[in-house]
């Protein structure tokens, strides 16, 4: 399947899009790569291949939550801007 000029602009126009001659002749061209490239993905046989979410055969990966000692406090606010106690101080962004 290959795209011409007049079926980008035709979508451009549906989508909202105002595109220079420039920008539809590359989107022409990158949709006819695109394409191409499905066309030849949809070669392979895939009858037998099971549908995953992953290609890994994994389970559950999470660790374990422990509690690990942290950063001192000061080291941690050493490059806050402004800090009130044990907290960030931020500019109040609600009215």
């Amino acid at each position: 399947m290959a795209l011409d000029r007049s079926q980008v602009e035709h979508v451009a126009k549906l989508s909202r899009l105002s595109l220079s001659d420039q920008e539809a002749m590359q989107l022409v061209e990158d949709l006819n790569q695109i394409f191409s490239y499905v066309e030849k993905l949809n070669e392979l046989e895939t009858g037998e291949v099971e549908p995953t979410s992953h290609v890994l055969p994994l389970a559950n990966v999470f660790r374990e939550d422990e509690v690990r000692p942290s950063l001192p406090t000061d080291k941690v606010f050493e490059n806050a801007p402004d800090r009130e106690d044990a907290l960030f101080k931020v500019p109040n962004i609600i009215g």
